[in-house]
């Protein structure tokens, strides 16, 4: 039953990201195919080796800590990556459904262990 679930909500953000891009008329781009491709792989870089970094310290602490470790680390990327998606694709309103995406995931972050109790994998 849990394992329907986790499909039935994986479903739902596929087609959601495909309902988002139609609502809004969004085609999709990718922001390395403007000028700034170097500040995108620079900033994503650091962005990884800042996050891998801090992991070893993390894992070894409370639950809550690691939950609020991964929202840090995505809230970190997305945000970085919708910024980028605003100042570099003008003409898009890509960086919206980018926005969408990081406050759905802070929500279900933040709920884990609802979701892992509701889905039966405590």
């Amino acid at each position: 039953m849990g394992f329907l679930l986790f499909i039935i909500l994986m479903i739902s953000i596929i087609l959601l990201e495909k309902i988002l891009n139609i609502l809004l008329g969004v085609e999709k781009k990718k922001v390395s195919e403007t000028s700034g491709k170097s500040i995108d792989r620079w900033g994503r870089g650091i962005i990884l080796v800042v996050g891998l970094s801090a992991l070893p310290f993390v894992v070894t602490m409370d639950v809550n800590i690691i939950k609020w470790y991964w929202i840090a680390y995505f809230v970190l990327l997305w945000g970085f990556q919708s910024f980028l998606e605003w100042k570099y694709l003008k003409e898009s309103k890509q960086y919206v459904t980018t926005l969408i995406y990081l406050i759905l995931y802070v929500i279900l972050m933040y709920n884990i262990e609802y979701f892992i109790s509701l889905f039966g994998w405590s």
